[in-house]
């Protein structure tokens, strides 16, 4: 075993090490699920240059990946910190706190990335939230949620985007303008098979 492999599997630089895999993992994560998205929504949505684009995906990859790091750098330590002032015990509040702090420190710019990042884990927050009450067996699990979740929500953004247009998030009110608001006028065969405009 070498001295490296050593330091790696000593208990003593467990914590340290696991801050530095977390950050690791946040990056390589970050630049896994950003780099495909904003391949395809490059090809599919932006005009420029081909040099302008590459560089749209780039910063875009490694402005996700180092959001995720540097997330997981700081709740890991905060984690740990927290764990040590508390006597070597983590307390349920702690993950709460270290999220919290993280959040606000990184996530806390309002800009296309960060917001497509929150509004994918509020969605998903809520729907857990949702669960946690069945899952401690406070009420029992209401039948056919899922279908009325789904039909207030298209409701709703559907009711939004016909009457408060400009409170819609940006990419949304694009995608549902191209959907139904450009498929109601046509000039030609080509406008009305091929293309919107």
């Amino acid at each position: 075993m070498d001295f490296l492999e050593q330091i790696a599997l000593d208990p003593k630089y467990h914590d340290i090490l696991s801050v530095l895999k977390g950050f690791r993992s946040g990056v390589v994560y970050g630049a896994k699920v950003r780099f495909p998205h904003a391949l395809v929504m490059t090809i599919l949505f932006k005009t420029g240059s081909l040099e302008s684009k590459v560089k749209g995906i780039f910063r875009a990859t490694k402005q996700h990946a180092q959001n995720l790091g540097v997330f997981a750098t700081i709740y890991k330590t905060l984690m740990i910190v927290q764990k040590k002032m508390n006597g070597g015990k983590e307390a349920s509040i702690h993950p709460f706190i270290a999220g919290i702090i993280g959040g606000y420190y990184v996530f806390g710019e309002n800009n296309s990335i960060n917001q497509q990042i929150i509004l994918y884990l509020f969605s998903r927050v809520v729907l857990a939230l949702v669960k946690v009450p069945v899952k401690r067996q406070i009420i029992d699990a209401p039948k056919h949620t899922y279908p009325v979740f789904a039909a207030v929500t298209w409701g709703v953004v559907m009711w939004l985007f016909r009457h408060e247009q400009e409170t819609v998030q940006p990419s949304l009110r694009a995608s549902m303008q191209y959907i139904y608001r450009d498929s109601d006028s046509w000039n030609s065969l080509r406008t009305l098979i091929w293309h919107n405009k």
